[in-house]
């Protein structure tokens, strides 16, 4: 079985509306071949598919958004807004060192939310109908960006 890693995104956030792409490459170190990237796809269509792939294989999946840039100026301020939050999350994990390991406490939560997921395995692949019908739904929200 290998890994699937996406973001834990907040009830409501706007990303969960954005096309989402899986990136799969090695698992281990040992192997050392080019990531495959697929996509876009719907968010649920996304997990599904990836969870699909690693349930069977050594593999990472990386499931992360899209985002439909359209401009220079809008990729700059989406790669500020992304330095601006590792460096917050840098400075939360110096403090959080002052009074313990916040690795542990991470591995405590994803160890509780392990157990308290009651699936038996993954999610069901979608078919390629779904598929289709969400890349219709992912080409209009693309075009219709900005306007």
């Amino acid at each position: 079985m290998g890994a699937l890693v996406t973001l834990d995104l907040p009830e409501g956030s706007p990303m969960f509306g954005l096309p989402w792409i899986i990136t799969f490459g090695p698992l281990g170190d040992a192997d050392e071949w080019e990531p495959v990237v697929c996509g876009p796809y719907e968010r649920p269509h996304a997990l599904a598919l990836a969870e699909s792939v690693v349930a069977e294989e050594q593999l990472m999946a990386v499931v992360e958004p899209l985002l439909p840039a359209l401009s220079p100026d809008e990729i700059r301020s989406e790669i500020a807004a992304a330095q601006i939050a590792a460096q917050d999350e840098d400075n939360r994990v110096e403090a959080a060192d002052l009074y313990g390991d916040f690795e542990d406490v991470i591995d405590d939560e994803l160890e509780a939310a392990a157990e308290a997921d009651d699936r038996t395995g993954p999610l069901p692949a979608p078919d390629e109908a779904e598929l289709r019908a969400g890349f219709a739904r992912i080409a209009k929200l693309l075009t219709e960006k900005g306007g």
